[in-house]
C-alpha cells in the first residue's frame, strides 16, 4: 500500500500521514483489546475538515474503507479498522471555536478533548454535564459519535441532550451541516441526532454545536455503605423515588473500594459488602437539604454507615479514585470485559442479583459497578488467567447477563455503543426488522458502504 501513503501525502500533506507499521499497530484496537487487532493501511491526521473531505473523496473513489477515530478509548472496539483501508484520526482538529455565554452553546472541533472543554467553559461560569469516565483523554466527537454519557447521566442527561448541530463529511467527501445553534429546530427529520450515535457508519464529525448549562454554585458528596450488594441497590431506587435527583449516583462494590484505597488518604472502610457514591449539585442550601434528606433516608433504610464528606479535597480525592479505577483493574486482571447494561432503575436490584448469581455458577470473579442513578450497570468480567475454558465461560457470562437485562425491559448499551462488541446481540434487542431498516439507512448515506464497515451488525 506504499502508492496509497503517497498519493495521501500528495493529497493532504505528508506530516499528516501514517504508514510505518509501527505507527499503524498504534491504531488496530480501541480499549478492548481482547478482540483481535486489525492494522489500518494507512491514517491520516487532518486539521481541517477541507483535508477530511479530500481524504474521503479519495477513498469514496478508490473503494477503500474509512475508520475515523477520536482518542480510542471506547470499549465496544468500534474504532477497529476490520476491513484495514484508511483510518482518519481526528485528534489534531482540536479548536474550541467559540463559547457564547449570550446564546448558552459552543462550537468545538470533533477533536477536543472533553476534560479540557470542562475546564474552558467553567472558566465563564457555564457548564456542560457529560462526563464520561475517559474524559481526561476521550473527544467530543468520539463522545457523540457513540451518545457518551457518564455518572452525571442521572440528572443531566448523555451527551446526545446536548448536541444541537453538526457539521459532517459524508462518505463521497460532500460536507453538510444538519441541525445549527438554536435550542429548538423543528425542520424536516433530525439528521443532527441521526448521526449522534451513528458510530461513524454515516459520515465523519468534524465539528459540534453544544448546548451549555449555568455552572452550579455547589456541590456536596454523601459516601453510603451498604450491609449487601441487594440493599444498595434498593436504597438507589429508594433515593431517587423519595425525591431526590443526585447529579451522580454511583454503585460500588466492596473489591473496587479496596482498590481505591490504595491512592485515597481518606480510607473508605470497608465495613459493608457495597456502596454509594453520591454527588448532589446546586446553591448552597440545596445541596445541604438534599444532602441531610438523603442521609435520614439511608438510616432510615438501615444502611450500616452514612457519611457526608465536609471537605471539599477529600470528596474530589473519592471521584478521582472512581474515575481510575478501570486503567487500576487492567493493571491487576490479565483481562477485563467490560459489560454496560442499562436497565429500568426500579429494576436495579433484580439486575444485581441476576449477574450474583452468573458469577456463582461459572465461577467468575464479576466485579460490578455502574451509574446506578440512571440503571446504567457496568458489570466487569476479572480473568486473572487466560484459557480457552475460562474464555468460553467469559462469552457465557456476556451473553447470560445480556439476557438478564432484557428480560427486565433493559438494553444492551446505556453508554458504550455497539461497535463489535455488541453487534451480535443487536437484534436481541431491536428485531429483524428495525435492523433491516437501518441498513437502508446505512445504505442511503454509505452506498458504497466504506464507512466503519463491520461495526452495530454483524
Amino acid at each position: 500500500m506504499k502508492g496509497l501513503g503517497r498519493d495521501l501525502a500528495a493529497l493532504i500533506g505528508p506530516e499528516k500521514v501514517k504508514t510505518d507499521p509501527l505507527d499503524l499497530r498504534a491504531y488496530s484496537s480501541d480499549a478492548t483489546h481482547y478482540f483481535a487487532s486489525h492494522d489500518p493501511d494507512a491514517v491520516v491526521l487532518p486539521e481541517a475538515t477541507e483535508q477530511v473531505s479530500q481524504t474521503l473523496k479519495y477513498a469514496f473513489n478508490h473503494s477503500l474503507p474509512v475508520t475515523p477515530r477520536g482518542a480510542g478509548s471506547g470499549l465496544s472496539a468500534g474504532c477497529t479498522p476490520v476491513k484495514g483501508g484508511i483510518v482518519i484520526d481526528l485528534k489534531r482538529m482540536r479548536k474550541i471555536i467559540e463559547i457564547n455565554r449570550g446564546n448558552m452553546t459552543a462550537q468545538v472541533e470533533s477533536g477536543v478533548v472533553l476534560g479540557h472543554f470542562h475546564h474552558a467553559v467553567e472558566k465563564q461560569g457555564l457548564f456542560y454535564p457529560p462526563d464520561p469516565q475517559s474524559l481526561e483523554v476521550c473527544t467530543l466527537g468520539g463522545n457523540v459519535a457513540t451518545r457518551a454519557g457518564g455518572p452525571r447521566g442521572v440528572k443531566y442527561g448523555a451527551t446526545g441532550n446536548y448536541v444541537l448541530g453538526l457539521e459532517v463529511a459524508l462518505a463521497d467527501g460532500e460536507v453538510i451541516n444538519p441541525g445549527g445553534k438554536c435550542v429548538k429546530q423543528s425542520v424536516g427529520y433530525d439528521l443532527t441526532h441521526l448521526f449522534t450515535g451513528s458510530e461513524g457508519t454515516l459520515g465523519v464529525i468534524t465539528k459540534i454545536n453544544l448546548r451549555l448549562l449555568p455552572l452550579p454554585l455547589a456541590r456536596k458528596t454523601v459516601l453510603v455503605v451498604a450491609e449487601t450488594v441487594e440493599q444498595a441497590a434498593n436504597l438507589v431506587t429508594e433515593i431517587i423515588a423519595a425525591g431526590t435527583i443526585p447529579a451522580k449516583l454511583e454503585f460500588l462494590h466492596k473489591g473496587a473500594i479496596g482498590l481505591m484505597n490504595m491512592f485515597i488518604p481518606n480510607k473508605i472502610p470497608l465495613s459493608g459488602e457495597a456502596f454509594l457514591l453520591i454527588e448532589l449539585d446546586g446553591s448552597e442550601a440545596q445541596v445541604e437539604e438534599e444532602a441531610l434528606r438523603v442521609k435520614n433516608l439511608c438510616q432510615e433504610l438501615k444502611a450500616r454507615e452514612v457519611k457526608v464528606v465536609a471537605e471539599e479535597k477529600e470528596a474530589e480525592s473519592y471521584w478521582k479514585a472512581r474515575q481510575n479505577l478501570n486503567p487500576v483493574l487492567m493493571s491487576v486482571f490479565k483481562r477485563m470485559i467490560n459489560e454496560d447494561i442499562a436497565v429500568p432503575r426500579d429494576k436495579i436490584p433484580e439486575m444485581f442479583r441476576a449477574v450474583e448469581k452468573i458469577s456463582r455458577t461459572l465461577g467468575l470473579n464479576i466485579g460490578m459497578s455502574g451509574h446506578a442513578g440512571d440503571g446504567n450497570i457496568h458489570p466487569v468480567i476479572l480473568l486473572s488467567q487466560l484459557s480457552e475454558e475460562i474464555e468460553k465461560k467469559a462469552g457465557i457470562a456476556v451473553e447470560q447477563m445480556i439476557k438478564a437485562g432484557l428480560e427486565l425491559g433493559g438494553t444492551i448499551s446505556g453508554e458504550h455503543g455497539i461497535g463489535l462488541h455488541k453487534a451480535q446481540f443487536l437484534k436481541w434487542e431491536i428485531g429483524e426488522a428495525q435492523v433491516a431498516l437501518m441498513k437502508r439507512v446505512k445504505q442511503a448515506f454509505d452506498p458504497s458502504g466504506i464507512l466503519n464497515p463491520g461495526k452495530i451488525w454483524t
